[in-house]
């Protein structure tokens, strides 16, 4: 239920409002916007009476809201959230670029990369120290050495990093990660967003291989209700009947959730489809969906990658994709962080 004020309601009638609704066990979301001030009720709303809410000298209107994520919710927090990751800013407008390799491989590898693509405009840096892989046999990551090289090369280039994290035990070790990631298959670890709710952190989180929107923004609401808000939403590809390429990218999950949340969307174009001559006509038409960021595997060598070489682009591919998106961003109204 979320209850929206008068522009004109006094201060002390709204904590007098707020007063009575937490007495009676319910949890408030405040939402202060530039026009609107709403407060969203968390909890067991079925025995709140909607007439007396209406009397109200601070109410304006009282609807309910059948979806059972709250915090996550446009209608609690009408305004576009923006994350803040050390200057670079996702959502209101501002749109970022994530780039790096799948897997951090080499101290070397890992730093040259960085400054690539930070000299082509990306304001982030990805890479993977611990990767999940279908097989047993293929390459895992550097794990913990692989976080080191990864800092190393913040050091170096100044940019932010951003990396996937696999099971509760190994939240200490992600301490000063920027952005903590949650790839495709821990999408519904519950325990894992739970703890990562408890953290500041942002969260980049993965949508699942065959997870329907409202599950992926249920898992959200997982992590926001512990108390981390700075979550961002990652349109990564699912998994459909077509076999010609990787995964089938959900383009028109952009819009849909830009209408269900306020949370920033970020559109991984690389893993959607597998495929490297790909990644510019999905990046581009992530940008015309109206995304508020991409991700896009990088690699100096493709073809000897330990891993995803085949849908990781060059440092000169990135360099031209960015000359393309760059105007793109512009032209819809984005400001590249």
């Amino acid at each position: 239920m979320i209850i929206i004020l008068k522009q004109t309601a006094k201060q002390e009638d709204i904590a007098a409002l707020r007063g009575a609704l937490e007495g009676s066990g319910l949890s408030i979301h405040d939402s202060k916007g530039t026009e609107t001030h709403i407060l969203g009720l968390i909890g067991d709303t079925s025995c709140v009476d909607v007439n007396a809410l209406l009397a109200n000298d601070a109410v304006e209107d009282v609807k309910r809201v059948s979806e059972g994520y709250k915090k996550a919710n446009r209608k609690f927090h009408p305004e576009d959230t923006v994350v803040n990751i050390g200057g670079h800013k996702i959502g209101g407008g501002h749109f970022a670029v994530i780039a790096g390799p799948c897997s951090v491989e080499s101290e070397e590898q890992i730093i040259s990369v960085a400054r690539d693509v930070k000299e082509s405009g990306a304001g982030l840096l990805r890479g993977g120290a611990f990767k999940p892989r279908t097989s047993p046999y293929a390459f895992q990551g550097m794990r913990a050495e692989g976080l080191e090289l990864l800092r190393k090369a913040r050091e170096a280039t100044g940019m932010p990093i951003v990396t996937e994290i696999m099971n509760t035990e190994h939240i200490p070790m992600f301490s000063d990660v920027d952005v903590i990631q949650v790839g495709a298959r821990n999408m519904q670890n519950f325990e894992l967003l739970k703890e990562l709710g408890k953290l500041k952190n942002p969260i980049l989180l993965k949508r699942g291989l065959s997870a329907t929107i409202e599950e992926w923004l249920m898992s959200a609401e997982y992590i926001m209700s512990e108390g981390n808000e700075n979550v961002i939403l990652c349109e990564r590809g699912i998994r459909t009947f077509e076999t010609s390429m990787r995964n089938t990218l959900d383009i028109s999950a952009v819009p849909m959730l830009k209408a269900k949340t306020h949370l920033p969307v970020v559109v991984d174009p690389s893993h959607a489809a597998g495929l490297s001559w790909m990644v510019e006509p999905l990046a581009m038409a992530a940008i015309a969906a109206g995304a508020d960021g991409l991700m896009i595997e990088v690699h100096n060598d493709p073809a000897h990658a330990k891993s995803d070489g085949a849908q990781s682009l060059t440092p000169a591919a990135f360099d031209a994709l960015m000359k393309k998106a760059v105007p793109a961003l512009s032209f819809f109204g984005k400001t590249l962080n």
